[in-house]
């Protein structure tokens, strides 16, 4: 059940607990009991709304940002990892294979804001050997979701 349930609600967040005890062919108590063990375990950890900002007013840049650092005796990357992303603007750091050791995603105002978070405060940690900015332009699909889908005409063509 567990399995199940971190699939649907992975897709849907929003999912009525009865709906998804319906769908799962469960008790909506042991559904309930069986996400809320989940939560005290770390398993689920948030639930997030997914906004295509470009249909906003909202002015934001987003960018990855390659790094790669210098490991720590006996912490390996999880110190600077850790100071990474205690930054309020860092969405998420990996630790990622290849030639660079931890990529970043954040987000700003402005590009000149990345730019300066990444020059003042990134490149500027001890073990941070180089890094490379990159900034999205646009999103396709984000979390398994198309974004900007564009309408389709389902009205039929009359022919004379």
């Amino acid at each position: 059940m567990r399995e199940k349930i971190l699939t649907i609600i992975e897709k849907n967040s929003r999912i009525d607990l009865r709906e998804l005890a319906i769908l799962l062919g469960e008790s909506e108590t042991d559904v309930v009991n069986e996400m809320e063990k989940m939560e005290q375990e770390g398993v689920i950890c948030g639930y997030h709304t997914l906004i295509d900002w470009e249909k906003t007013d909202v002015e934001k840049v987003n960018a990855l940002i390659e790094v790669r650092v210098t490991p720590q005796r006996n912490n390996g990357f999880d110190a600077i990892a850790e100071r990474i992303y205690k930054y309020p603007e860092v969405h998420a750091v990996y630790l990622i294979s290849g030639g660079y050791d931890l990529l970043v995603s954040l987000e700003g105002k402005s590009l000149k804001e990345v730019s300066r978070f990444v020059t003042e405060k990134l490149s500027t940690q001890e073990s941070v050997i180089s890094t490379a900015t990159h900034f999205i332009l646009k999103k396709y699909k984000d979390h398994g979701t198309i974004l900007g889908k564009k309408e389709v005409d389902e009205r039929m063509q009359v022919t004379p």
